[in-house]
């Protein structure tokens, strides 16, 4: 199981938000590249980026701090990154900075034509976020929900060939109240491609949830607020899940 911090960029610094709202932003470093940096150097594999500005602009707003943090690891460590991803000349912009894995979320569910030609043009770097509460979809930042059930769409991406689906349990983002295991196990069961847990992790406890499932389809779990918060250690986190990986 792959443990991946989070680093949500809001004007240039890193934050968190409770569920999404933009106006209950905690600043937690105002330098994105030493965050990045130090996420490595506790042993990060991969690093989850969001563009919180451009999920709601529809455009990247955040470019000067994404490319910071992609030079500050380098190679070593890929990058997946979403918000405000509305065209295909953004996907490539992005993949030629370094960008391993380009995350598209509100424009997957209101414009599918998009997201299919995003994984043709450029195939095994595109995944979708689906944002969910009680089973249905939400966009727009969580600000609005859709009709959409979050298995219909995840079963018409994973035709497309997207390269993963990152599940988020909006009731529990940032709330540190604990992984959605059930819902998120639920959509593994029912998907090929992987599926990255997201959402309310906050402790050991949600590691070793996740890690008994890990074999149904769910390989990673992004955290973000437990650990800026010193409620999750990174280092033993990602320790814990190698060890339960070795016994299983």
């Amino acid at each position: 199981m792959l443990i991946i911090p989070a680093i949500d960029l809001k004007d240039g610094h890193c934050v968190r938000l409770k569920q999404g709202a933009m106006d209950q932003a905690t600043v937690f470093s105002e330098d994105p590249g030493a965050m990045a940096k130090h996420w490595r150097d506790q042993g990060a594999r991969r690093l989850h980026l969001v563009d919180l500005n451009g999920a709601v602009a529809g455009k990247p707003k955040n470019e000067a701090a994404i490319k910071a943090i992609v030079q500050a690891v380098g190679e070593d460590v890929p990058v997946q990154l979403g918000g405000g991803i509305r065209d295909l000349d953004t996907i490539e912009r992005y993949l030629d900075d370094g960008i391993s894995f380009v995350i598209i979320g509100t424009a997957a569910v209101k414009t599918p034509g998009f997201l299919h030609d995003a994984c043709y043009a450029f195939p095994g770097h595109i995944m979708v976020g689906l944002d969910a509460r009680e089973g249905k979809v939400a966009v727009d930042g969580w600000s609005k929900m859709t009709g959409h059930d979050v298995l219909d769409l995840a079963l018409k991406f994973q035709d497309y060939g997207v390269e993963a689906i990152i599940h988020t349990d909006i009731g529990r983002d940032g709330m540190m109240t604990g992984v959605n295991v059930e819902a998120t196990l639920e959509l593994a069961r029912a998907l090929t491609v992987p599926v990255i847990a997201s959402g309310g992790i906050s402790n050991l406890d949600d590691v070793r949830k996740l890690c008994a499932v890990e074999a149904e389809g769910i390989p990673a779990a992004i955290t973000g607020r437990a650990l800026y918060e010193g409620k999750l250690d990174f280092a033993q986190a990602q320790k814990l899940a190698d060890e339960l990986a070795e016994k299983a």
